[in-house]
């Protein structure tokens, strides 16, 4: 299954502080072109491949690339927006549930664009949000803990693993604190609505002393050098950037249903040039932006146009109804209620402290 998640590294809410913006010239060598106003949680490195490409089929645009964290791309729009100011551009970001709100409280504006049309509906929010990514949440393993076993393949699988082996993998299991991690938030809230027996994995992996961390790297660290065993719903992206570095590290795309996560795109109500940002969403929803995205940005491609290696085409085609994409859709913004969340994070916390 390797092949189907060599995705590059990316980064997640909070891994990092906000860096300078940078500015990439116009390829036209005019010095007064129109600049596009990036935000996006896509650290500037990785998101060059993309940068450059348009400028490439727009070289008459500057770019301002602002890399942030996902809450600083939501409040800074909201603010700015609410102090009658210009905004971004446009905005990219791994948190789908503020990206979502966004669009629904009216800070983002409609973009009827030539892949509109075609794009899968559950990634399309009112031609207004666009999921533009496909990234799953997967198990990793410690591949010479199982030389004499298959790795656990289903959530069953993996509590049935747990009893099992008891005391030899107790505090050998990892996963990420709901807590702190947005993405780990993610998959539990949408775990708990797959998967009815979800509390029974979650008891299981406290009774198994299971240890939390708000970054992917911590976990597979230890995987890596096999201090634990196993990591539940690992982004699968940082997973698969370890795994190519680090032999000892296994990948398994859960068979009972794996959770799909996307990085939306879209541009603010207020943005500066709408026109370009709309030329940018464009470009990313491109067969040659996807294809960008697929092989060079190693990010998962949603576009029907686009298949092969690294895109949700090929994906569906070997694992079908396995996979569980996350809809964009206002159903997002149902844990951004306070009362709700506590209520998620008090019953993990209580199934936890059974161990």
């Amino acid at each position: 299954m390797r092949f189907l998640i060599s995705f590059g590294f990316l980064f997640l809410s909070g891994a990092l502080a906000e860096a300078a913006p940078t500015f990439f010239p116009a390829l036209s060598g005019d010095g007064a072109a129109p600049v596009l106003t990036v935000y996006s949680s896509l650290d500037e490195p990785l998101a060059r491949p993309m940068i450059d490409g348009f400028q490439k089929a727009n070289p008459d645009v500057a770019v301002r690339y602002e890399d942030m964290l996902t809450g600083e791309i939501y409040d800074r729009i909201v603010k700015e927006t609410d102090a009658g100011e210009k905004t971004a551009d446009f905005a990219f970001s791994s948190a789908m549930d503020l990206q979502v709100k966004l669009s629904n409280d009216g800070y983002a504006q409609r973009s009827d664009l030539p892949m509109s049309g075609l794009w899968p509906a559950w990634a399309n929010w009112r031609n207004t949000a666009y999921a533009l990514t496909f990234e799953p949440a997967v198990f990793v393993y410690h591949k010479p803990s199982f030389r004499n076993e298959r790795p656990p393949a289903t959530r069953a699988e993996f509590v049935d693993y747990l009893k099992r082996k008891g005391n030899a993998v107790f505090g050998r299991i990892g996963t990420y604190d709901i807590e702190r991690s947005g993405v780990g938030f993610l998959f539990m809230s949408r775990d708990q609505e797959q998967f009815g027996d979800i509390w029974t994995v979650i008891r299981t992996m406290g009774a198994a002393g299971v240890k939390l961390y708000s970054t992917s790297q911590a976990i597979l660290e230890r995987i890596s050098d096999g201090r634990f065993v196993l990591g539940y719903n690992i982004l699968g992206s940082y997973a698969a950037d370890w795994a190519s570095r680090h032999p000892d590290v296994g990948i398994i795309l859960p068979k009972d249903y794996t959770v799909v996560m996307s990085r939306i795109g879209l541009v603010p109500q207020a943005a500066a040039a709408p026109e370009l940002g709309r030329r940018y969403l464009e470009f990313f929803m491109s067969k040659e932006g996807q294809t960008i995205m697929a092989r060079e940005l190693q990010i998962p491609a949603v576009s029907p146009e686009v298949a092969g290696e690294n895109t949700a085409n090929t994906m569906r085609e070997m694992l079908g109804g396995q996979l569980k994409p996350v809809p964009v859709s206002p159903g997002l913004m149902v844990y951004l209620d306070q009362v709700k969340r506590a209520r998620l994070i008090a019953r993990w916390n209580e199934m936890l402290r059974l161990q």
